[in-house]
């Protein structure tokens, strides 16, 4: 439906925009731990993409799954970046 093509262009445009806001606050604000912030809710924007994507397209949403883990690889590191600083 056109309510869930909506909802599905919005989230994917808030994790695109919250994955360019986590590149900004850890590398130019040196802040690891507001990354922290940002790069969990980016984890939950994907996730939301992931799911809506699934109702418009199945291979667009089994295509996120990379993507996905990538994140949660980089969400390890900006952990123990923060825990060791």
């Amino acid at each position: 439906s056109t309510d869930w093509m909506t909802f599905a262009v919005a989230i994917f445009l808030i994790q695109i925009t919250l994955n360019a806001t986590w590149s900004w606050v850890f590398f130019s604000l040196h802040s690891p731990r507001g990354a922290l912030l940002i790069i969990a809710l980016l984890f939950l924007a994907i996730l939301l993409t992931i799911v809506a994507f699934w109702e418009i397209d199945r291979t667009a949403s089994i295509l996120l799954w990379p993507y996905l883990l990538w994140v949660s690889f980089a969400a390890i590191l900006n952990w123990e970046i923060d825990r060791l600083n």
